[in-house]
Formats: C-alpha cells, structure tokens, sequence
C-alpha cells in the first residue's frame, strides 16, 4: 500500500510540473485515481515546455591555417651587372619540399633558371657552361660543389661563382663554398675558404 501511495504521489507531482511549465491546468487525483491533464476550452495550444532546456553551447571550429614553405634562389640581375652596381645578384622565391635538403633545392632550382617573368625583369642564369651538379656535400661548414659541364667563362670576372656563393652562403649551417669543376678539380681544396675551379679565373 506505501508502495502505490508513494507512485500517486510521483505523478501528482509530474502532472503539477507539466502543468507549471506549458501553462494548462491541471486537476489533482485522489490517491490510487489515474492522472488527467486537461486545458480551459478554447484556450490558445499550450507553449511548448523550454523551462527544462538548456542551450547548446556551439564548439568553435579550429581555423584551417597553412604555411608556405619556401626558399630564395639567387639569379644575376643584368641590368645592374651592366652598371656595375652590385649586389648583382637578386633573389626570388621558390616552393620548397621539406623532405629535401634545402642547399640541393637551391642549386637545383639555380639550373632550372628564373621564369619568363623574372627574365622579363632582367634576371640571368649565368652558368658559365657548367649545366648541372653531381654532389653537394656539407662537411664542417663547408659546402663541396661538383659541377657537370664544359667550363667557359669567357675570361670574365664575374662567373658562375657568385651566384652559387650567394645561393649557398644564405643557410647558416654553410660559412665557405669550394666549388669544383667537371674533372673535380679547384684552386683551395683544404682549409676554411672559398674556392673555385681554375677554368673561372679570368
């Protein structure tokens, strides 16, 4: 018998609340009476209940952000070469992979040569006719460069040399190039210098 007392009195209670909130009335039972909820005749629908509802709280969406990985490759200006007003070389960004050594990217993208853009602006590739490199090796802070091609410099003073100084020198990890020709050879082999191949000396 408690226990049926206590179920009345559970949707007593319901019924009270459900009434409270969607604003119809409702009549009390007697105990052990099924509960009925019943509005005034010609009343407005009852207001669906919000007084149990709480907002969502959005979760703001993480920005989507991308950074561009790139590099500076250096071409000879030739409009300030026929000056002479150095720096003679000028730099232009490249897109980078990063599972590639960037000083390899750098020569590379050098032989590639600048776009059709950048030679509308002035930009050579004086390459001194080498046409590639074999190696690039790093050792102590200094960068060996093996050259493929028939060297010509063409008795000039200004060469292959400086741009591949200027490509080179920009990553800290590098303080000195020795650059060597085809047949492996270059004036300073040993010690902490710059170094070039004998055939670019004017």
């Amino acid at each position: 018998m408690r226990i049926r007392s206590t179920v009345a009195a559970i949707l007593i209670y319901l019924a009270v609340a459900l009434g409270a909130c969607t604003g119809v009335s409702t009549v009390s039972p007697a105990i052990g009476e099924p509960v009925k909820i019943t509005a005034p005749p010609g009343s407005a629908p009852p207001t669906p209940c919000t007084c149990a509802l709480v907002p969502e709280t959005p979760i703001p969406a993480t920005p989507f952000t991308s950074t561009a990985f790139s590099i500076q490759v250096f071409f000879t200006d030739s409009a300030r070469h026929a000056a002479g007003a150095p720096p003679f070389e000028v730099g232009v960004t490249r897109a980078a992979d990063p599972e590639m050594p960037l000083p390899e990217q750098v020569l590379a993208l050098f032989f590639r040569g600048p776009t059709e853009e950048e030679r509308q602006r002035g930009l050579v590739p004086i390459r001194s006719g080498f046409t590639g490199f074999r190696e690039l090796r790093v050792e102590d802070g200094i960068a060996h460069v093996y050259l493929i091609g028939e060297c010509d410099s063409q008795g000039a003073t200004y060469s292959i040399a400086q741009t591949i100084l200027a490509n080179l020198l920009q990553f800290p990890e590098i303080q000195y190039v020795k650059i060597y020709d085809a047949q492996g050879s270059t004036e300073a082999p040993a010690g902490e210098s710059n170094s070039i191949p004998f055939c670019l000396e004017p």
